[in-house]
């Protein structure tokens, strides 16, 4: 009876020890299922975290080539549009009014150009200080440059429209009339001033639109008001028999358009949100966005004041030769604004560049910055020079897409064409080197840059080779100016590469010391 009653104790004892190994499993298991869950959970996190952080730098971690790519080919097309714009209305003009009518519209260029320079200073200042902001991870102030931008250009456009209609006669005296072309000029005129509020706000989102990491939306804005004036200006000219005044009504239509597609990104923002607090006045921010966009505003006033003593010497000079003064008033007119299309090549590069420069130097990462730079060089000399060949081998072929003229007309636009635009690849250098400047803060460097080519050099040598050779003399002047923009250009980028390379060897000693 004992030893029974021992084995049943016995026995009690070992279920009551299995019972308690089930337990202990059942509590491992139940643990380690907590522990995988809180695993997975911060795998997750952890996960979103990169994703976000990936999607945030971009700018810094991506291939170089991919970016430009991504950024400079809808920023060239962009801008080809808004060249396009100009040189579509002079084709149809030509073909369907002759050299007088695109003798008008170039009278009436300078007061698009200055518009444009004051979308260009609010605007690329806006999408400079928005890539910096972004690299330093100081979104309040980017939010505040972009709404205290849209703000300032609106007011500015509605100014704009005001003084250009109050002040036409004036304005066209300034820009070099003559008593042939007046009436061509003033009708032009005033339906280009009526979309002025349109095309400011269009090219200043344009840029600020591309800094936000949506080049492809910035082209599409652009294209389809371009694709709008394609297909208006024609039915305009030579279907309505409206003129000038046609070819303007189809221009500012598609501007209209343009502008209500830019306007429509404010709520799409990526990086930034914009509201109305962003747009109350700031001025600090505003300080900083007007000098980073110096630069762009320098370049197109100083294009301004280089088509009025153009225009002006033109006129006098003109009167003076077998040619009168509307030949070359429109002849070297249609010769900038082929320019302008090259131009536009290598400044889209530059301006899709702008963003990776600006993002990686506020990063500290200089090699990319560096990188980038010889790659956007390389690609604007190459197409500058590209572009040479065609317009010394071609000069004709493009003459005549602004319509047939006389011997004497011909005779001169293929001297603007061969003498004017020479050395037109030294502007790659000069072009990528302002904004350069301008997208690593370097506001007085890039003022200098975008003032030597037109100011310095450009119209002194517009006076001095006129009072030389008279009208002929004139067209040196371009060539002069182009190389020695370029020698200025050159050894400024010189010293400002030195310095970048002592700062990004400063970066390495840093990191190493702290690795070890």
């Amino acid at each position: 009876m004992k030893q029974k009653e021992k084995a049943k104790i016995q026995e009690s004892k070992n279920t009551e020890i299995k019972e308690k190994q089930k337990m202990n499993e059942q509590n491992n298991l139940n643990d380690n299922n907590t522990q995988n869950k809180s695993n997975n959970q911060k795998n997750i996190i952890e996960t979103e975290e990169t994703k976000i952080e990936e999607k945030e730098n971009i700018l810094g971690t991506e291939k170089i080539g991919k970016l430009l790519r991504k950024f400079s080919i809808p920023c060239i097309i962009s801008l080809l549009v808004s060249s396009l714009y100009n040189i579509v209305d002079q084709i149809f003009i030509g073909q369907g009014v002759g050299y007088l009518g695109n003798a008008a519209t170039n009278i009436v260029f300078p007061l698009t150009v200055i518009s444009m320079a004051f979308s260009f200073l609010i605007g690329d200042g806006a999408a400079a200080n928005l890539s910096l902001c972004l690299g330093k991870k100081d979104e309040e102030s980017a939010s505040k440059g972009v709404g205290n931008s849209i703000l300032v250009v609106s007011i500015l456009s509605i100014i704009f429209l005001a003084v250009s209609i109050i002040f036409q006669d004036s304005l066209l005296k300034l820009f070099g009339v003559t008593p042939e072309s007046y009436q061509y000029a003033k009708g032009y005129m005033f339906y280009i001033a009526l979309g002025l509020p349109f095309f400011m706000i269009t090219n200043a989102l344009n840029s600020i639109i591309r800094a936000d990491g949506s080049p492809k939306y910035a082209m599409a804005s652009m294209l389809i008001g371009a694709i709008i004036n394609l297909i208006l200006d024609p039915i305009a000219i030579f279907i309505l028999k409206w003129g000038v005044e046609g070819a303007a009504i189809a221009t500012v239509i598609g501007q209209v358009v343009s502008g209500i597609v830019s306007l429509s990104y404010l709520r799409r923002f990526k990086s930034i949100k914009v509201n109305k607090q962003s747009m109350k006045i700031h001025w600090k921010t505003l300080k900083n966005v007007i000098l980073l966009g110096i630069s762009s505003f320098i370049t197109e006033i100083s294009i301004t004041i280089v088509i009025i003593t153009l225009n002006q010497l033109l006129v006098k000079y003109g009167a003076e030769s077998k040619y009168g003064s509307d030949i070359p008033l429109s002849a070297l007119g249609i010769v900038m604004k082929v320019n302008q299309i090259i131009n536009s090549i290598v400044l889209g590069i530059a301006v899709g560049a702008q963003p990776i420069w600006g993002f990686n130097y506020g990063a500290k990462k200089y090699d990319r910055v560096l990188k980038t730079l010889r790659i956007t060089i390389m690609i604007a000399v190459l197409i500058t020079a590209i572009g040479t060949v065609i317009l010394q081998l071609c000069p004709q072929v493009i003459i005549n897409l602004f319509g047939q003229e006389n011997d004497l007309y011909n005779e001169f636009a293929r001297k603007c064409f061969k003498i004017f635009l020479m050395l037109i690849v030294f502007n790659s250098i000069q072009i990528t080197s302002g904004i350069f400047m301008q997208a690593i803060g370097k506001s007085v460097k890039s003022a200098l840059i975008s003032l030597s080519r037109q100011i310095l050099f450009l119209i002194p040598a517009l006076l001095i080779w006129g009072w030389l050779n008279g009208i002929e003399g004139i067209l040196y002047a371009g060539p002069t100016a182009d190389f020695l923009a370029f020698l200025m250009a050159g050894t400024l980028m010189f010293i400002e590469i030195r310095k970048i390379k002592k700062l990004e060897k400063k970066e390495n000693v840093v990191e190493e010391q702290v690795e070890a």
